[in-house]
């Protein structure tokens, strides 16, 4: 389920302003789940995509068995000129995703080296281990780690800026992808795709295959992006 994302930017103004006033103080834990969602009237579903962002921010983290434990309660300077990422929706993050990636692959399939190429297949050989052996947490782990090295190729220093952005984004929506460990053949067998354009040299090829894997994604997510009519079918 998807929440709004206007349900969800709000329960993280209000659970930040929270912290912010010392409500929960450092190395305390929130209430439980059930518990905090009734105090602000919201749904579990938005409570915890809430937490996401926070995570995200480095203000929470959450602990398997234990909850939600506070680690910071105000953002920094760094953070807070961060904090626009932070108020993405899932469908922001992949418009984001859609505009840059098929772009970076492209530029990367042009000038890859024969090394660089080995270590993206070496990424795909950690999800593709992570697969056999049912570790979703280390599959969506190397799935991010293969798409930051993708970004890493991009020599363009203007470039690097913007490349970060997505790369936070996509560690924003990392949790969510966790939430559907199902789909990590899917992610890997699209990866490889890109990869074997890559690898030939095929700037186009690349492009369109990083394209189908983000619609990909969205459909995975329930998101249909909306995208412009000579972008379809590529």
């Amino acid at each position: 389920m998807i929440t709004s994302s206007t349900v969800v930017n709000s329960v993280v103004e209000k659970l930040r302003a929270a912290l912010a006033r010392g409500q929960w103080r450092r190395g305390e834990m929130l209430p439980g789940q059930r518990e905090l969602a009734e105090q602000m009237g919201i749904s579990r579903p938005s409570l915890r995509e809430a937490v996401i962002v926070l995570e995200t921010l480095g203000l929470v983290r959450s602990m398997p068995g234990k909850g939600v434990v506070v680690l910071e309660t105000t953002l920094s300077e760094s953070q807070a000129q961060d904090s626009g990422v932070a108020d993405a929706s899932l469908e922001d993050i992949l418009q984001l995703r859609y505009t840059l990636e098929p772009f970076i692959v492209g530029l990367v399939a042009q000038s890859i080296s024969s090394k660089e190429v080995g270590q993206l297949r070496l990424t795909l050989m950690d999800m593709r281990e992570a697969l056999d052996a049912g570790d979703s947490e280390a599959g969506m782990n190397a799935y991010i780690a293969f798409h930051e090295e993708l970004f890493a190729l991009t020599s363009n220093p203007i470039f690097q800026n913007v490349v970060q952005q997505t790369s936070n984004a996509l560690k924003q929506s990392a949790q969510v992808l966790r939430n559907s460990p199902e789909h990590l053949a899917e992610r890997l067998q699209e990866n490889d795709a890109v990869v074997r354009a890559i690898r030939n040299k095929n700037s186009a090829l690349a492009s369109a295959e990083m394209r189908r894997h983000i619609l990909q994604e969205g459909l995975r997510m329930g998101i249909r992006l909306n995208i412009p009519d000579d972008h379809l079918g590529s």
